[in-house]
């Protein structure tokens, strides 16, 4: 258990060290998040009432209450899953070959990739948060916090199986529509811009497809002073169950691909 910690923590530095050297890349995956959050947030604002709480008007501080955590799983789902180019990366150059020959435990050269992209993301989130503030978003500490730890669940799911399906593929060129024909569907079944309620029946029911719908939901529970609920034991659930399947399958890969 010591040599993994130790494996893992020395896998994270070098990656946290390569990023440090490129910090524009930090706020770069910030743009588009931070666009919808000035251009399409205000319009939220005119919503009629009701449409975004189910009792009250929307206003702008519901606006953003209800905007901001569909940024943030936008922010880490975008963030997580993209990271599997760099491993493709890697794999050409020969750097994972090099890891292979050494001592170093194969699931700590994963584990260490994923804790700089928990990290990494983790730092965009409370960029992206200060934002919504600056922009009337009104939230309890403990909403934000607990938002937080749903994106450090996001984050350590996606990125393994981004790592693992990206070792397995080894191509740019295939990763890449891989990505989007899965990615793109959940996100607009998710309910980021816009609430799936005002979608037909039909919508609705495919829309239960999405586990990002059941996490997204919770948060803005939390983010309205609602913690005790059954919306959020299903989004923490979800989230939990997420991650540890997400976690346990790239694990595998990936501990296979490096045997």
């Amino acid at each position: 258990m010591k040599s993994f910690v130790r494996d893992t923590l020395t896998v994270f530095q070098r990656q946290l060290r390569l990023s440090l050297r490129t910090p524009a890349w930090v706020v770069i995956a910030l743009v588009q998040p931070i666009l919808y959050l000035v251009l399409f947030g205000p319009l939220l604002a005119n919503l009629p009432s009701g449409t975004l709480t189910g009792s009250a008007g929307a206003g702008t501080a519901d606006a953003y209450k209800f905007f901001v955590p569909g940024l943030l799983i936008q922010l880490g789902l975008f963030g997580s899953t993209f990271v599997g180019f760099a491993i493709i990366s890697d794999w050409r150059a020969g750097v994972i070959e090099r890891f292979r020959v050494t001592p170093v435990s194969r699931l700590s050269i994963m584990a260490g990739r994923v804790l700089r992209d928990v990290v990494v993301l983790v730092v965009q989130a409370v960029i992206l948060v200060l934002a919504g503030v600056a922009f009337g978003l009104r939230a309890p500490v403990a909403a934000i916090l607990l938002s937080l730890g749903f994106i450090v669940l996001v984050a350590v799911g996606l990125a393994s199986v981004s790592y693992a399906t990206a070792l397995t593929v080894k191509s740019e060129d295939a990763f890449a529509p891989m990505l989007n024909s899965v990615i793109v569907p959940l996100v607009l079944l998710s309910g980021i811009m816009l609430p799936i309620a005002l979608g037909p029946g039909w919508l609705q029911g495919i829309a239960r497809i999405s586990p990002f719908r059941y996490i997204i939901d919770a948060m803005r529970s939390a983010f309205y002073g609602h913690y005790a609920t059954t919306v959020m034991l299903e989004g923490v659930l979800v989230a939990l169950g997420l991650a540890a399947v997400c976690l346990w399958l790239g694990s595998r890969v990936f501990v296979r691909e490096n045997a």
